[in-house]
């Protein structure tokens, strides 16, 4: 099975929680649509194909790349990610502990290797908001670089 995105379903992980994107009008985990299914949706688009043909997947790659992050290498592409994957608990400066997505969600995001240390930076995107944060190996100690509502969403 092939995804509206053109990821191949066959190659995920997580394939036997997913329901399907086309089955699910964009909504493989629960509640929340992809934001590529949205954005090729409301373009009158069937499927987006591999690269995103809607241009979110592009527009997001150049905002991140707007950040001016230190040490951050230059993005090249984003992936479709389930929140549940990606969704890190952070400790906030009170000492109260938050997600910030949701684990039924699909983003778009990537993980690149900050330059000079042992860390990475995970990046998360929806239609409406952007995420980099730093953290450790598999996920450990997050810290969050910058959220912030994207200047195109509405």
């Amino acid at each position: 099975m092939m995804a509206v995105c053109g990821l191949d379903c066959g190659q995920c992980g997580l394939k036997d929680g997913c329901a399907g994107c086309g089955e699910t009008e964009g909504r493989p985990f629960g509640a929340g649509q992809c934001p590529l299914y949205a954005c090729c949706r409301e373009k009158g688009q069937d499927s987006c194909g591999p690269c995103g043909g809607c241009g979110l997947k592009e527009e997001l790659v150049r905002e991140f790349n707007a950040l001016g992050i230190p040490d951050m290498p230059e993005v090249a592409g984003l992936n479709t990610l389930p929140g549940s994957y990606v969704n890190l608990q952070y400790t906030l400066p009170g000492g109260q502990e938050a997600k910030f997505w949701r684990d039924d969600r699909v983003y778009l995001g990537n993980q690149l290797e900050k330059l000079g240390s042992g860390r990475c930076y995970g990046l998360l995107a929806d239609e409406k908001y952007l995420m980099v944060c730093e953290y450790g190996q598999d996920g450990a100690d997050p810290e969050i670089i910058i959220f912030k509502k994207r200047s195109v969403a509405e």
